[in-house]
């Protein structure tokens, strides 16, 4: 296995690591949240980190296409709930993301039986980065900056929506005509 697939393979393993110092005491243990903010955040940077050397180094594979993007997703979805069941963020964002999510993967999969390779675009990324750093935002809970966290929250919001438009009307054509 080489060093990208450890690395997505590390961020996976430290979801449960992080899902139990957030929660842990309901959430209100502060150094535990401080713990759980810094889990999140290795395991946000080994994301960045196994694309950037899988393609420096052309050690892109099957299983890193593959696990990489549901890495991603469990990390961001765990974090997610778990700021529902803390009460700092509404279900309702949380259903718009993981819809999203759900939405683009489908996309995916149908354009992958057809022998097309939909690349992540902008738009994602920078959702990515939004929802990112709102989660950490979310997990500090500091109140003299909550207007910040506000901003990145709802700009992940509307990035998901704008990423999952984009994405649609520029991929329409593998559920209208079974191809590109």
């Amino acid at each position: 296995m080489n060093l990208p697939n450890k690395l997505t393979v590390l961020r996976v393993l430290l979801i449960p690591f992080f899902v139990a110092a957030l929660l842990w005491d309901g959430g209100e243990n502060m150094t535990l949240r401080y713990g759980a903010a810094a889990i999140f955040i290795v395991a946000s940077l080994t994301d960045l980190l196994d694309g950037k050397i899988a393609r420096k180094y052309n050690l892109v594979t099957n299983f890193g296409k593959f696990m990489d993007p549901l890495a991603d997703k469990l990390l961001v979805c765990s974090a997610l709930i778990c700021l529902i069941e803390l009460g700092e963020i509404p279900a309702w964002m949380v259903i718009v993301i993981i819809s999203r999510e759900f939405i683009i993967s489908g996309f995916r999969l149908v354009a992958s039986d057809n022998g097309v390779v939909i690349a992540a675009s902008y738009w994602g990324k920078f959702k990515t980065t939004f929802q990112m750093i709102a989660v950490i935002l979310l997990i500090l809970g500091i109140e003299s900056i909550k207007v910040v966290t506000d901003f990145f929250l709802w700009t992940a919001v509307v990035l998901t929506v704008v990423s999952l438009a984009d994405y649609i009307a520029k991929n329409h054509k593998v559920l209208t005509e079974g191809s590109m």
